[in-house]
């Protein structure tokens, strides 16, 4: 009777086991479905986002910003965010689960846009034909006459677009304006060279040239009358760039999606800012008698510090040559790697170093662009801003910025093991969700946590640890992310002055004039991107410590990132999950 009992005991818990499972499925397959449907009518929402993660079904289309179309959006991500309900408290896999957080988040921040932060009002800068229009043009994802029926199907409407465009603008910033008409008038070689040419060389028949060529004519006409339109404005009273501290800090949350809030990441950058002086006055002060042995030693540190700093950064290439000098790295950085056995690298994901498109001139001076999870044997684009523009002043400056030091450092970040490497493997998550809806901190925090990693790995010395002078040059280079946050949060919560800005980039973080401008001009473009740095930083690096603590000799350094990097582009807190259980 007993074991009657007990086997019909194993038999029921057994029985509610499987259904337990089967339930669990069964919300997983829901799940997965509903991801499904709401990525495929997200790229339907947003076209030239899907274009260029390499999603093409859409190509043709084109976002004209309406009052109506506002309306539409909202009306679209409410319904989702009541769908979306049902799986609340659900038993998910550990993957959906963190899926559903990012759907979540990203319903909520596009409402944020759409209903608060309304930057189709007041940033001009969100409207140019010509940038979506270059990016298909580069592409290699289809035949030239493909990708041309698409674009003359945009261009078809753009009197439409700048039309609704000039409507809504109401009190535009006077900066976001003037980025504007800058990228504007800068890609107009668009539609009258690039575009042109490429039409006349495709394989259209004559008639279908013909047509296509008016188009092109009646689009880069539409671009210069919006262009005048934003000249013609008047801009005495012109909205302020800086946000409000409410705006700021729920943006701070949904954008970062970080395990700190806004005002604590902004204390940590200070305490790491304080941190680095330190260490950055003792190896300068080692540093004196080998380079300014001559000189007396300033009484103040952070002079001490500027003058070894400025020093060191008269070693630099010529401006003729600095995207061939990067070019030139990039081999160093893999044979590094590869010989410290740190990350494993996938050597058949090209990476092409080229010149800044026009379009993306005005904010960052070297950035990467990647294929995205769609296009995964596309080219991967390492953006290198021009100088041929910079008078012979400010292209010293730029260059002493970026020199023999810093500019290897500039490359581990946007390249290797940076941000290439990192959306290399991003590319290779299972989870379309985790790769689309890439979290920021997570990539650039890796970006500059890379910089760390290969100076504690010796780089570039193979057979020993880095040279003090390279140390000293990272820590003013890592001044930069603290700094970012700290500038970033201070102008737009704490109010500070444009004098109070460049003092604490170049007299606290020792960058050049060039810079400190080119930074406080960024920060009045953008707001909460310049935290996404240290933020992202702070938790890996946490996250590892904590890691090697746990694992003790155990730890394994590469295994640690291939798996960190496994889990695609996921916030760091939802990594951080994953990685301690």
């Amino acid at each position: 009777m007993k074991k009657l009992l007990t086997l019909l005991s194993i038999i029921i818990l057994n029985s509610c086991a499987e259904k337990k499972a089967s339930t669990g499925d069964n919300y997983d397959k829901n799940f997965d479905k509903f991801s499904s449907t709401f990525i495929e009518e997200f790229w339907l929402h947003n076209p030239e986002y899907a274009s260029s993660v390499g999603y093409h079904k859409y190509d043709s289309l084109l976002t004209i910003v309406s009052k109506e179309w506002i309306k539409n959006e909202i009306s679209f991500y409410e319904n989702q965010k009541n769908l979306i309900k049902e799986f609340y408290g659900k038993k998910l896999s550990q993957s959906n689960s963190a899926d559903l957080e990012i759907i979540k988040n990203q319903i909520d921040l596009q409402l944020f846009y759409l209903k608060q932060f309304k930057s189709y009002s007041w940033n001009p800068s969100g409207y140019n034909l010509s940038g979506t229009i270059a990016e298909m043009l580069a592409g290699k994802f289809a035949p030239l006459e493909k990708r041309l029926v698409s674009i003359n199907q945009k261009i078809s409407q753009a009197k439409e677009y700048y039309s609704n465009a000039k409507s809504l603008i109401e009190n535009p910033t006077k900066e976001h304006t003037e980025l504007a008409i800058q990228q504007c008038e800068g890609s107009l070689s668009t539609f009258d060279t690039d575009l042109t040419d490429s039409i006349k060389k495709s394989s259209l028949t004559e008639e279908q040239k013909k047509v296509f060529l008016d188009n092109v004519s009646l689009a880069s006409a539409e671009q210069k009358n919006y262009i005048q339109f934003l000249k013609a404005l008047d801009l005495t009273n012109a909205k302020s760039f800086r946000l409000e501290k409410k705006f700021y800090l729920k943006k701070f949350n949904l954008e970062m999606q970080s395990g700190y809030d806004a005002k604590t990441i902004y204390e940590k950058a200070v305490a790491r800012k304080n941190e680095l002086h330190k260490e950055m006055f003792l190896l300068s002060d080692k540093l004196w008698n080998k380079y300014l042995k001559n000189k007396p030693k300033p009484k103040d540190s952070l002079l001490l510090v500027r003058n070894v700093i400025e020093e060191l950064s008269k070693v630099h290439c010529k401006s003729e040559e600095f995207q061939v000098t990067i070019e030139k790295q990039i081999p160093e950085l893999e044979k590094f790697i590869t010989a410290k056995n740190l990350i494993d690298l996938d050597s058949t994901k090209p990476l092409v170093v080229r010149k800044e498109p026009e379009y993306m001139k005005g904010v960052a001076g070297a950035s990467i662009s990647s294929p995205g999870p769609y296009d995964k044997n596309g080219n991967t684009y390492y953006n290198v801003g021009s100088l041929a523009s910079y008078t012979k002043e400010a292209a010293e400056s730029y260059l002493r910025e970026y020199n023999n030091y810093t500019l290897q450092i500039l490359n581990i970040h946007e390249a290797i093991p940076g941000h290439y490497t990192q959306l290399v493997y991003a590319n290779q998550s299972p989870s379309l969700i985790k790769a689309i809806f890439g979290n920021n901190p997570m990539i650039e925090g890796w970006a500059v946590y890379g910089e760390r990693m290969m100076l504690e790995n010796g780089y570039p010395n193979l057979n020993g640890p880095s040279t003090d002078e390279m140390w000293l040059m990272y820590y003013k280079w890592h001044l930069r992310s603290v700094c970012n946050t700290i500038l970033d949060y201070s102008i737009h919560v704490l109010t500070i002055s444009k004098e109070d800005a460049l003092n604490l980039l170049e007299k606290q973080a020792f960058q050049q004039n060039a810079e400190a401008e080119n930074k406080w001009r960024r920060a009045t473009l953008t707001s909460v991107q310049l935290c996404s740095y240290f933020t992202g930083y702070a938790e890996i690096f946490e996250l590892r410590e904590e890691c090697k603590k746990r694992d003790g000799e155990k730890f394994d350094l590469k295994k640690w990132h291939n798996k960190f990097l496994s889990y695609g582009s996921a916030p760091v807190k939802i990594i951080r999950k994953f990685m301690l259980e």
